[in-house]
């Protein structure tokens, strides 16, 4: 069978995951369509049906991502036994996200791409933010409503600091900058923000 009447069950997604392998290989700028084409055996006219260019794959790639992503936050927010435990449970969700999946969260964070031009792309970001954003809302309940830091503020903080650690402290050798691990990372710079905001009054 020739190369352009080969027919993939599901191509546009055959190209997704052969992407996040060249993600991972090469970077979110080092890879061609023709590269992610030959990668599931089309030819490299075949992804143009589906993607107008590498950008708009890019975007589902991180669309997908932060769909994952959300769900991994929404699973940790349910399993925690109180507010506190659920929070810190996501910021090691966001950590296992990062090293499991890493294509994908390059794609959603290092590729350059714009989420706020795409709109599936950016109702998957504002998912995932709202997840944070919630269980910032339910730290709070205990404090005055007068007092209470902004939930939303909180969220992009930790998300930060999450972030932060990632790219820090989770690539490369384990421990080359850190005698301390990226959990623990995370979790005690969690919980000195939380302390300084009077959420931990302990």
């Amino acid at each position: 069978m020739a190369r352009d009447s080969y027919h993939h069950g599901n191509l546009r997604q055959a190209l997704v995951e052969a992407t996040v392998s060249l993600i991972e290989e090469k970077g979110p700028q080092s890879f061609t369509l023709a590269e992610a084409a030959r990668a599931v055996g089309v030819s490299a006219a075949a992804p143009y049906r589906h993607f107008t260019g590498r950008d708009e794959l890019l975007e589902e790639i991180a669309r997908q991502g932060f769909e994952e992503f959300a769900d991994r936050l929404e699973a940790a927010l349910a399993q925690g036994r109180t507010p506190l435990s659920a929070f810190l449970g996501m910021g090691q969700a966001y950590l296992a996200f990062a090293a499991e999946r890493r294509g994908y969260y390059i794609a959603m964070f290092e590729s350059g791409i714009s989420i706020a031009g795409n709109s599936g792309l950016t109702q998957a970001a504002d998912r995932a933010r709202g997840i944070l954003v919630r269980a910032a809302e339910s730290l709070f309940q205990r404090i005055p409503e007068e007092h209470r830091p902004p939930a939303g503020m909180t969220a992009d903080h930790i998300w930060a600091l999450s972030h932060g650690v990632v790219e820090l402290f989770s690539r490369g050798k384990p421990g080359g900058r850190s005698p301390i691990s990226p959990a623990d990372m995370l979790e005690s710079g969690t919980l000195i923000y939380l302390r300084g905001l009077g959420v931990i009054t302990d």
